[in-house]
C-alpha cells in the first residue's frame, strides 16, 4: 500500500493516549473529542485495511519485519490473513463507539479513563497482527494492565476484588503460555509464528514426544482458555464484567475473550495439530458444558449484566466447539468439508459474538444510568416507556439467541453444521444451548423487562438520547447487514480457514 498500514493502525491510539496524557487534566472537552477523533480514525484505517485485503491471493498481507533484538531471534514481524482483518475491524468498531459512550457517562477522572482506553486498544490491536511470539506475547500483556484499572477506578462496589481476580487468572495463564513458547523457541530455534506452523510438528513429532509436547501444549492452552473464558476457566469472567464500566465491559466481552479465541486459531491448532487432534475430545467436552452451563446459569440470573456476562461463557462455547471439531477432523469423505465449515463458523462467531454483546453491554448501560438497577424483577412495561430502548433490545436479543435474518444465526449455523459432520454427539448435545438461550432472552429479558403493565416506579423514564442511539445504531446495522448478506465476511474469513484446513490434512 506504500506505507505501514499495520504499524500505523496499531500504533495510532497509542499516539492518541499519548497526546492525552498531555493535555491538561482540566481539559476534559479537548481530552474527550481526541480520544474519540483518534478510535475513529482508526477506525477508518481498519475499514481500509478490510478493502484493501487481496482475497484472491489470500495468505499473510502487509507484512512488516525489522529486527528487534536479533540476539535471541525476537523480530518486529506484523501481518494480517482473513482471520485477522475482521478482528481489528471488530476492535476498531468498538473502540470509539465505547468511548463515544463514555464521553458523555464517565465523570470523574476523565484523563487517566481515556488515556487508559487508547493504551488497551493498541494492545488488543497488536495481538491481531503481531507474528513473532514474543511480539505476541507482550501484546497480549499489554492489554493487561490498563483493564485492570479501568475495572478498579471505575467500577462497581466490589471493583477491587473483581480487577484482582482478573488481574491474577489471566497473569497464571499468561505464565503458562510464556513457558510454552520457551519450548517452541528451543525446538525450532525462533520465535516466528509462521516459522513454528510450518517446522514444529516435523521437529517435535507428538507420538515420540508425548508428555513434552502435551505438557507445552496445554501451557499455552490455559492461557487462551482463560481468556475465551472456556468452563472451568471462566469464573473470573462474571464478576470482571458485573463491576466494570460500561465500556469496559463493552471492550472486555467484545474483544478481550477475542484474544483467546484467536490465539488457538492462530497459534495452538497450527503449531500443536497432532497434540490438538488428540485432546480435541476432551476440550470439545469442555466447549459444550460452557455452552449448556452457561446458557442454564443465565435463567438463574436475575442480575441483567450477570446475566449477559454469563452468556458470553455460553456463546464463546461454540467458538471452541468448532476449533475442537476442526482439530478432530480426519482426511476422510464428507470431513474436510465440515472441518473448513467449522473454522469459518468459530471466526465468525467471535466476530459477531463481539458486535452483538457490546450492544447488549450498551444497552444495559443505558438502564442502569437512569434506573440506578439491573434487577430484572424490578423492572415491567418498558417497552411502551422506552420505545427506542426496546427496539434496540430487541434486535439485539434476537441476534443473540440465533434468529435468521441476523449476524448471530450464520455462525451459530456453520459451528454445528462443521461439528455434526465430524462429532455429531458433541453437536446435539451442544445445540441444547441455543434452546435455553431463547428461553433466557425471551423470558428474563424480554419478558420481565418490556412486557406487561408498565412499572410506575418508571413512569418519567427518559428513552435512548441521540448520543446512546448514535453509540449503538453502527452495532445494530452490522447485525442486519450480515444477518442478511453475510458473504463479505464469510468470503474474507474463508481465504485463511481453507488454508488452515489444507495444512491440518497434510498432518492428520
Amino acid at each position: 500500500m506504500g506505507f505501514p498500514i499495520l504499524s500505523l493502525v496499531t500504533f495510532l491510539p497509542l499516539l492518541g493516549a499519548i497526546i492525552v496524557l498531555l493535555l491538561p487534566s482540566s481539559s476534559v472537552r479537548s481530552i474527550r473529542i481526541v480520544s474519540v477523533a483518534v478510535a475513529a480514525l482508526d477506525l477508518v484505517l481498519g475499514a481500509i485495511l478490510w478493502a484493501a485485503y487481496d482475497r484472491g491471493a489470500g495468505g499473510f498481507q502487509f507484512q512488516e519485519m525489522a529486527n528487534w533484538i536479533p540476539n535471541i531471534a525476537v523480530n518486529y514481524h506484523l501481518g494480517v490473513d482473513g482471520i485477522s482483518v475482521p478482528m481489528i475491524f471488530l476492535t476498531t468498531l468498538l473502540t470509539p463507539l465505547a468511548l463515544l459512550y463514555s464521553a458523555y457517562t464517565i465523570k470523574d477522572r476523565v484523563k487517566e479513563f481515556f488515556f487508559l482506553f487508547l493504551l488497551l486498544e493498541t494492545g488488543m490491536l497488536g495481538v491481531f497482527v503481531a507474528l513473532d511470539l514474543v511480539l505476541f506475547y507482550v501484546f497480549f500483556e499489554l492489554g493487561l494492565v490498563p483493564m485492570y484499572f479501568l475495572i478498579g477506578i471505575w467500577g462497581g462496589a466490589k471493583r477491587e476484588y473483581a480487577a484482582i481476580k482478573f488481574f491474577l487468572y489471566t497473569l497464571a495463564g499468561s505464565v503458562a503460555m510464556l513457558l510454552g513458547f520457551f519450548y517452541i523457541y528451543f525446538t525450532t530455534g525462533s520465535f516466528s509464528i509462521l516459522d513454528a506452523t510450518a517446522r514444529f510438528e516435523s521437529l517435535r513429532p507428538f507420538g515420540s514426544n508425548f508428555a513434552a509436547v502435551s505438557l507445552a501444549f496445554w501451557g499455552v492452552f490455559l492461557a487462551f482458555a482463560i481468556k475465551l473464558p472456556l468452563w472451568p476457566f471462566h469464573t473470573w469472567l462474571p464478576d470482571a464484567h458485573t463491576e466494570a464500566p460500561t465500556a469496559g465491559s463493552v471492550i472486555l466481552a467484545g474483544v478481550l475473550l477475542k484474544l483467546g479465541g484467536y490465539g488457538f486459531l492462530r497459534i495452538l491448532l497450527p503449531v500443536f495439530p497432532s497434540a490438538f487432534h488428540y485432546w480435541a475430545p476432551l476440550i470439545a467436552a469442555l466447549a459444550v458444558v460452557s455452552i449448556v452451563y452457561g446458557a442454564l446459569v443465565c435463567l438463574a440470573q436475575w442480575d441483567l449484566k450477570r446475566l449477559i456476562a454469563y452468556s458470553s461463557v455460553s456463546h464463546m462455547g461454540y467458538v471452541m466447539l468448532g476449533v475442537a471439531a476442526a482439530a478432530y477432523s480426519l482426511n476422510a469423505a464428507g470431513q474436510e468439508v465440515s472441518r473448513a465449515i467449522a473454522l469459518n463458523g468459530a471466526v465468525l462467531q467471535m466476530f459477531n459474538h463481539g458486535i452483538i454483546t457490546g450492544a447488549l453491554f450498551l444497552l444495559v448501560g443505558v438502564i442502569y444510568e437512569r434506573a440506578h438497577t439491573r434487577d430484572l424483577k424490578a423492572f415491567g412495561g418498558l417497552g411502551a416507556l422506552m420505545p427506542y430502548f426496546y427496539g434496540f433490545f430487541l434486535v439485539a436479543g434476537f441476534a443473540s439467541l440465533g434468529l435468521p435474518g441476523l449476524a448471530g444465526f450464520w455462525a451459530e449455523l456453520m459451528v454445528f453444521r462443521g461439528t455434526f459432520g465430524i462429532m455429531p454427539a458433541y453437536a446435539i448435545v451442544g445445540a441444547l444451548g441455543i434452546v435455553v438461550t431463547a428461553a433466557y432472552i425471551l423470558w428474563k429479558i424480554m419478558q420481565n423487562m418490556f412486557l406487561g403493565q408498565p412499572n410506575e416506579r418508571w413512569a418519567g423514564l427518559p428513552d435512548m438520547h441521540s448520543w446512546e442511539i448514535a453509540s449503538l445504531a453502527p452495532l445494530l446495522a452490522v447485525m442486519v447487514f450480515f444477518g442478511l448478506y453475510p458473504t463479505p465476511i464469510i468470503g474474507l474469513i474463508n481465504t485463511a480457514t481453507t488454508a488452515m484446513a489444507r495444512a491440518l490434512a497434510l498432518v492428520l
